[in-house]
């Protein structure tokens, strides 16, 4: 199963990552303030890829 994890980066701010059901890191969001802030990001990311299509450039 994937899944989003907030953590603490080195820097002592929050940073979210997917991992996939697999163990492998697809995507990784950037630094937050608050943890809150950070798994709001998670959220954002999960709204907007429900709609998101794939177009070639």
């Amino acid at each position: 199963m994937s899944k989003f994890e907030v953590y603490k980066s080195k820097s002592g701010r929050y940073r979210w990552r997917l991992r996939a059901s697999n163990g492998e890191i697809v995507a990784q969001g950037e630094e937050y303030a608050t943890k809150d802030n950070a798994r709001n990001g998670c959220d954002a990311v999960r709204r907007a890829a429900n709609d998101a299509t794939i177009v070639d450039i």
